[in-house]
């Protein structure tokens, strides 16, 4: 690209970070939500900026990843508890079985009394897996209430490997002598796809730093009325990831292979990045550098941004260390209490060991957009913006050449995902 599309001191062209932003965040892709039309255009337009670039397809095949997710929608006909029916009412299954057919000692009982952690439990029990009934005492109500509408939508999974069942039901009972079960769960399969382009390395091809972001949002209101754009949340990550990848290819001095991912079915859970992650040896992955919701200034200023789990690695310390030149620092996430770590992609490849960590700018605390319909372009600061991309691109280049390779997250340390919801 010709000088002319730079500002006097840009590395990376703010035109093209504005053209990029302003598609992805459009009308026209109406939230792309996850299995809408309009996501697939989204995943076009990222692919042909990818083709532009001059990057590769992930094993040579196509920019897309494709695979299938199992969709369940669980449906509770009877249950009995001491002989006495139990309205549906008070009741909610989360399962990945199709049938259940519970008599008397075929699930494990529990008993969540009204001092009892009822969210503690559940997640015990979804973490161990298996078949569980949860009576649940009425002090409960509101909390089951969450539960069950939560369970109501369904579940979507990206494999049924892990078969096991949640029935809870809401009553004073204190002992349960004897019980039945009768419900099911309608499975369907529906197809996903991420865009994964690569700049092969010039000297360490198998050694990997990973760029992504999510392209997926909500779609719109249940009237179809208004569109949840989603700028910030995360055409703002993938403008980045997008932008990134077209300064790298054109330095063409990268000597690992760098990858450039746009993650799909984060909003639904995540499924995108697991997916992701069984396509290639996570070893291999040298850092992941995913960028969520970049759009607006952070609490420590104008084209700041902040990274999770910072003590779970040296990647931070190792990015600080070269923006010293800029006057500048990734800061250390300043909501611990939101548990961001888990709450992006760069989760499912620190669980795997990767040094992945989630690069953002967002004020959680005061957002009034987050999630809602008024996430468009209007309510991004693009100067903040562009130069956080700036910012990403500096401080990350010891990775890019090889002079700097990250700590590995230990495993151990990191939470396990559920196995049934």
């Amino acid at each position: 690209m010709t000088s002319s599309f730079y500002s006097v001191g840009e590395i990376i062209p703010s035109e093209q970070v504005i053209k990029d932003i302003t598609y992805l965040a459009s009308d026209d892709l109406k939230g792309r939500a996850s299995f809408s039309p309009e996501i697939d255009k989204a995943a076009n337009y990222i692919a042909e900026r990818f083709t532009e670039i001059g990057l590769k397809p992930l094993n040579n095949k196509s920019f897309f990843q494709t695979f299938t997710v199992n969709k369940i929608q669980p449906q509770l006909h009877t249950i009995t508890l001491n002989g006495q029916e139990v309205s549906l009412e008070n009741t909610a299954l989360a399962t990945t079985i199709e049938q259940l057919n519970w008599q008397s000692k075929s699930a494990q009982v529990h008993l969540v009394g009204k001092d009892d952690d009822m969210r503690k439990t559940l997640s015990e029990l979804n973490l161990q897996g298996g078949q569980h009934l949860v009576v649940i005492n009425n002090t409960h109500a509101k909390t089951f209430k969450a539960y069950q509408g939560y369970f109501n939508r369904g579940l979507t999974k990206l494999s049924l490997d892990h078969q096991g069942a949640l029935v809870l039901v809401l009553s004073d009972e204190s002992e349960i002598k004897n019980y039945s079960v009768n419900a099911s769960a309608k499975i369907t399969q529906q197809t996903l796809t991420n865009v994964v382009g690569v700049l092969p390395g010039i000297q360490s091809q198998e050694e990997i730093v990973l760029y992504s972001a999510h392209y997926d949002h909500l779609g719109v209101t249940e009237d179809g009325k208004q569109i949840y754009n989603g700028a910030d949340d995360d055409a703002s990550g993938t403008t980045a990831v997008l932008n990134l990848a077209q300064y790298f290819a054109q330095k063409g001095d990268n000597k690992r292979t760098l990858m450039f991912s746009a993650f799909t079915a984060e909003e639904i859970g995540g499924f995108g990045s697991k997916y992701f992650s069984q396509q290639l040896n996570p070893d291999n992955v040298v850092a992941m550098i995913n960028i969520e919701m970049i759009g607006k200034p952070s609490k420590f200023g104008a084209g700041t941004l902040w990274m999770t789990g910072m003590d779970r690695s040296n990647l931070g310390a190792l990015l600080n260390k070269n923006l010293v030149e800029l006057n500048t620092q990734i800061y250390q996430d300043p909501y611990p209490e939101q548990g961001l770590f888990y709450r992006s992609d760069n989760a499912t490849l620190a669980r795997l060991g990767v040094a992945a960590h989630s690069f953002s700018s967002t004020q959680l605390d005061k957002d009034q957009h987050y999630h809602k319909v008024t996430d468009d372009i209007n309510s991004l600061d693009l100067s903040s913006m562009h130069k956080v991309i700036e910012t990403l691109a500096t401080g990350t280049q010891p990775l890019v050449d090889g002079t700097a390779t990250p700590t590995r997250i230990d495993k151990a340390e990191v939470r396990a995902k559920g196995k049934i919801y």
